[in-house]
């Protein structure tokens, strides 16, 4: 599947998504934008052949309680991967950037510690005129983006430790990616 432009990723493959159990936790900052980018990771979800019935979707009160929220359904045994949701705009002081900050190492962390995906649906723009843009506007929906990419690394996970020979890059990761192509 071809890239929307050159900066995104490819798409998975419609039934790709088939079987998983994914978290969506959302923060209730920002509600019109996290609201946004949440339903652009279920349609990208729905459209990867999941059942959005399957998605466990839960609120947290801010960014910074992405992680811990994240950490308590990555914990399950019945998820397979989660993507955290949220929206930090730039203000009057630096305190944006220590929770982004905070917030990315956290989940990268978390991802890391437990062995699954957990992806990265949290923007850190300056306006929300930009926020509004990524979050289905000119920019795309880095919900969607954010859930794709959960997708894709938990297959590519799942066949990695099925010690699978027969596999090669070009049946596990995008078209796109295999030929090497600019993401």
């Amino acid at each position: 599947m071809k890239p929307t432009s050159s900066h995104q990723p490819a798409s998975p493959t419609t039934h790709e998504a088939h079987g998983l159990r994914v978290g969506v936790v959302t923060s209730a900052y920002h509600a019109e934008i996290c609201d946004a980018l949440t339903q652009g990771a279920c349609e990208a979800f729905k459209e990867a052949g999941g059942d959005c019935d399957t998605l466990i979707r839960v609120a947290a009160p801010g960014a910074f309680e992405l992680v811990v929220i994240s950490a308590a359904l990555a914990a399950r045994a019945d998820v397979d991967a989660v993507v955290a949701i949220g929206c930090v705009l730039t203000g009057e002081t630096s305190h944006d950037r220590f929770l982004c900050d905070a917030v990315a190492h956290g989940l990268a962390e978390l991802s890391m510690r437990c062995g699954k995906p957990v992806g990265f649906g949290v923007l850190t723009c300056l306006t929300l005129e930009q926020a509004r843009a990524r979050a289905g506007g000119t920019k795309g929906n880095k919900g969607a983006e954010a859930m794709h990419a959960a997708i894709a690394a938990t297959r590519t996970i799942q066949a990695i430790r099925a010690d699978n020979p027969a596999i090669r890059a070009q049946e596990v990761l995008p078209a796109a990616w295999a030929t090497g192509a600019k993401r």
